[in-house]
């Protein structure tokens, strides 16, 4: 029995050992000369083992006692957490290198937490749920601090960890509930326990879980930590809370509702409703006045949330394939936009108020162009492949009997589309024609920033399959 738990679970023990092995290779060498090599070799591993787990057979598999699974849909998360986390390692390792910035700790750090979150996608249990997500949330406030010079990074860091360990406190204090109204820890046993009709003191617990995991995914009004957290930690390090997290947490999300309370969706899908409502347009309209882009994306991610949670509101394996199908799209636009945010400097200091974009399609045309796409395809414009995620989510509360949900969706999208055309504005249109951006930029930020734009446009065809492997990961889980 243990060595098929051991099989079920190689993946995530092959990733937690390479991390072992890097900290004790790093802490036993010269640690400044070793930090590029390690930074390297960890994304070749996140990448092979996203590819391992992509071609493993399929099928659906418990390990101890049902606490980790294993089945497509954790399979189908897995692989987007694993090849975002490497895209985003390979893009700031210039970035990072310039400003002194690449310790070796940095890309530990990253592979641990990516080992936490394929515990999260994979948890059957209370308690595999919490030890996933807090491997993950304390790697990731290591690395929100990991600029030690700035106080905006340093804040960034401690504001995150206070945060997140109230979350966290809210988060058990409902596990606790649930588990002593259900009398098990385990998803399945939950199920059987509710028996269709939810006690008042589990649909209590219910609440307070989904309150903790509102906050990973910065649902409002659970979202206060993101534009601090955005705007102070090192840019790399925010492409990565924008990515591979968001996937994981949406990951969990649906994890706990589906396995855990998939009896009771008529409890569950009113909260998660209204927590994308107040998403979608309290992100929407409070990025309309923000000048800082990092600070601009990260109430761009809270309002993309929101439109997560739509589908997951529906409560059906088309909500639940939306969601899947919304969350690729929108893990490769953020790949991209900050590629592209990584490059914006001046004679070697970063910038990032928009303001500093005026004109640049004249001096870089290419990457101007590339940016539009990847604006556009966030705003939701058609044809691209933004526009598609969106259609996904606001079809699935249709077919729901949630057409108000919809309808919010559609107007909230309307009054995101306004920052989104304002960065392209100055881009174009813009008065200021001085050389304010430096024209230099790492090849992989380049290749990264090209490539994503080259999907929201050619992804058109058959969206390279992603939807027919979203449709078999929803099927597994909602049963």
């Amino acid at each position: 029995m243990l060595n098929t738990d051991i099989s079920i679970v190689l993946p995530e023990i092959v990733l937690a050992l390479f991390a072992m092995a890097a900290l004790l290779f790093g802490v036993y060498t010269k640690k400044d000369k070793v930090a590029g090599p390690i930074l390297w070799a960890t994304s070749a591993v996140l990448a092979a083992i996203g590819i391992w787990i992509a071609m493993s057979p399929a099928g659906t598999h418990t390990a101890f006692n049902g606490a980790f699974v294993d089945d497509s849909f954790a399979r189908f998360a897995k692989v987007t957490i694993l090849l975002s986390a490497a895209a985003v390692l390979l893009m700031s390792a210039d970035f990072m290198y310039r400003r002194g910035l690449l310790r070796f700790e940095y890309p530990i750090l990253v592979a641990l937490s990516a080992v936490g979150m394929m515990m999260m996608v994979s948890a059957g249990d209370l308690m595999a749920l919490y030890m996933g997500l807090e491997l993950q949330s304390l790697a990731l406030y290591v690395v929100a601090a990991l600029n030690r010079d700035s106080l905006k990074s340093t804040e960034a860091g401690l504001k995150y960890f206070v945060l997140g360990a109230l979350s966290s406190g809210i988060l058990l204090y409902g596990a606790s509930l649930v588990y002593g109204f259900a009398g098990s820890t385990v998803f399945s046993d939950i199920i059987v326990s509710a028996e269709g009709h939810i006690p008042l003191g589990l649909l209590f617990g219910l609440t307070f879980v989904i309150m903790g995991l509102a906050f990973k995914v910065s649902a409002v009004p659970f979202h206060m930590w993101a534009p601090d957290v955005y705007e102070g930690s090192p840019t790399p390090v925010t492409a990565f809370f924008a990515t591979a997290p968001k996937m994981a947490a949406m990951g969990l999300f649906a994890r706990v509702v589906h396995d855990a309370f998939g009896m009771a969706v008529a409890d569950w899908s009113q909260i998660i409703a209204l927590l994308a409502v107040a998403s979608m347009f309290v992100g929407s309209i409070a990025a309309i006045g923000q000048t800082n882009i990092k600070r601009l994306m990260a109430y761009s991610s809270i309002t993309h949330m929101g439109f997560a949670l739509m589908g997951l509101a529906a409560g059906t394996v088309l909500g639940v394939q939306a969601m899947l199908v919304y969350m690729v799209i929108y893990v490769t636009m953020n790949i991209g936009t900050f590629a592209f945010i990584m490059s914006m400097e001046k004679d070697g200091v970063p910038l990032t108020d928009i303001s500093a974009l005026k004109q640049y399609s004249k001096r870089e045309p290419l990457r101007a162009l590339a940016l539009l796409l990847l604006m556009f395809s966030l705003a939701g414009v058609p044809p691209l492949l933004g526009f598609f995620g969106k259609f996904y989510v606001l079809k699935a509360a249709v077919d729901a009997n949630m057409t108000w949900l919809a309808t919010a969706g559609a107007i909230a999208s309307v009054i995101g589309a306004f920052y989104y055309l304002r960065i392209v504005y100055y881009m174009y249109f813009g008065e200021n024609e001085e050389e304010t951006l430096d024209v230099t930029m790492a090849p992989t930020q380049w290749v990264f920033l090209m490539a994503s734009a080259a999907i929201m446009l050619l992804g058109l065809v058959n969206m390279f399959g992603v939807e027919g492997f979203a449709a078999a990961a929803a099927e597994a889980l909602v049963n």
